[in-house]
């Protein structure tokens, strides 16, 4: 069992930062791959990727040049700094890990409010 703890969302103005956090339980952190999805609280919408990161970071498009994806193996925690924020990237932000053994874990969601 594997548990992620967010933090870091809030409101922040167009053009901001914030930055995300996210603490995992386990022993075997190195061997996680470990995400950001961000979902919409409305009907019909999915939980899209953000980003992912093994040893290599990978982001999706949108995010490209604005946020960064980063890890800390000793301190079992990753980080997503969001640069130039647009009032698009409004979400509930989750954390995923993906195990080697395939389980996923998911945390409990930030909300990340970009508005003037």
């Amino acid at each position: 069992q594997v548990q992620l703890v967010e933090s870091g969302g809030g409101l922040v103005q167009p053009g901001g930062s914030l930055r995300l956090t996210c603490l995992a339980s386990g022993s075997d952190f190195s061997r996680y791959v470990m995400g950001w999805y961000r979902e919409a609280p409305a009907p019909g919408k999915s939980r899209e990727l953000v980003a992912t990161i093994f040893i290599g970071p990978y982001y999706v498009d949108s995010v490209k040049g604005r946020f960064t994806l980063s890890r800390d193996n000793a301190k079992s925690t990753v980080y997503l700094q969001m640069d130039s924020l647009k009032p698009e990237d409004t979400d509930v932000y989750y954390c995923r890990a993906n195990l080697p053994g395939g389980e996923i874990y998911w945390g409990q969601g930030t909300q990340v409010t970009v508005s003037s």
